[in-house]
């Protein structure tokens, strides 16, 4: 018995590790390559139908630190551990055409592997839903068993794409109709935790057919400068713009997002990202809600990996198989949610004196 698979917004993952959208997944020569490393499935990086290119520089950096110099820095330096990483890369520059032929052969190379095509398109028009259309079913023909929208994405210029749209609920009703009209799999919705309306968001994505809420993507952020140089640790001829940070300094913020939105919705599926370098990160996601795990910044730095983390998946496939084998569970969903009752109102964290007035002065 496979204690490991899952089954996830309907589809059946042979393990619940999946590469998120980033460059792990920007080729079929890496997908594959993950498929054979053993990952239960992939979110392609993002495909759109706007023509992008990334900056002349370096597109992610990896920051450290230490016991001894405890600045946070992408120095390298002896003795140090991944604090994050910070991107300012944006989506495929790879057109849809050439995307097309490699899904296929990824799927028909693994079918047994879940490969979920990302997408992105704009708002505010007929001819931008289309394009959500355009995308989803052209991604579907060729196999790929589920989409996940891209409404989270931090530095895109164009303000009716990516992170941008993700707190107008009409715009998200409208791309998620324009999909599901155009295609029968399931529909992911990645959202940007960067808003205090995320439930509200996730709700009407919900309640417009998502099938799922990916959570999180990176949060808009700058590098930092260094004080001796003057310059920012990754920029182009002196300037810099908002990135994203990822890696094990948004885990925490990350548990929170997915926990509130599976507090809210608790028969819900979502799909938990964001510092997950080992089992005990995996752990705290699924207990808090998620049924699915991907996995970014901690396959990227591995080395000699390809930055798909070969040894990782291993290594996270082997930890939760002990641990259910230890605990006598027969899969995940045994585990999933259990966090979510213990995590309340502040008011209800019993306090040292029996009186609590919530922060208010007390009527005389």
């Amino acid at each position: 018995m496979n204690k490991l698979a899952t089954t996830f917004t309907g589809l059946e993952f042979v393990n619940p590790f999946v590469l998120a959208s980033a460059p792990p997944t920007e080729s079929k020569l890496k997908i594959l390559k993950a498929f054979e490393s053993g990952w239960g499935g992939v979110v392609t990086k993002t495909i759109g139908l706007h023509p992008v290119e990334n900056v002349a520089g370096p597109k992610t950096i990896y920051q450290r630190t230490s016991e001894t110099k405890p600045y946070v820095s992408r120095m390298k330096r002896t003795e140090t551990v991944s604090h994050s990483s910070w991107n300012w890369e944006l989506i495929s520059d790879k057109p849809l055409d050439l995307w097309l032929p490699d899904l296929e052969e990824i799927k028909t190379t693994y079918p047994d592997r879940m490969v979920i095509a990302s997408i992105m398109a704009g708002a505010g028009s007929d001819e931008e839903m289309d394009n959500w259309s355009k995308l989803a079913s052209a991604c579907v023909n060729v196999g790929c068993d589920a989409i996940e929208l891209n409404m989270s994405c931090p530095h895109m210029d164009r303000k009716d794409m990516g992170a941008n749209i993700a707190n107008d609920e009409d715009i998200i009703r409208s791309v998620l109709g324009a999909v599901t009209s155009a295609v029968s799999v399931p529909i992911w919705v990645k959202l940007t935790p960067s808003t205090s309306k995320l439930v509200d968001a996730a709700g009407a994505a919900y309640e417009s057919g998502a099938s799922s809420i990916s959570l999180c993507n990176t949060f808009p952020s700058l590098p930092l400068m260094d004080p001796e140089t003057m310059k920012f640790e990754v920029e182009v001829d002196g300037l810099v713009t908002s990135g994203g940070l990822g890696g094990l300094a948004i885990l925490h913020q990350a548990l929170q997002r997915v926990s509130d939105i599976s507090k809210a919705f608790p028969d819900e599926a979502i799909s938990g990202i964001g510092g997950i370098r080992g089992f005990r990160e995996a752990f705290n996601f699924i207990v808090h809600g998620a049924g699915n795990l991907q996995v970014c910044t901690a396959a990227m730095e591995e080395k000699g990996s390809g930055g798909i983390g070969i040894k990782l998946i291993q290594e996270l496939k082997h930890d939760l198989s002990d641990y259910l084998e230890h605990k006598g569970y027969s899969s995940i969903e045994e585990i999933r949610g259990i966090a979510r009752h213990r995590v309340v109102e502040h008011s209800q964290v019993r306090r040292k004196s029996e009186v609590y007035n919530g922060g208010y002065s007390i009527a005389s």
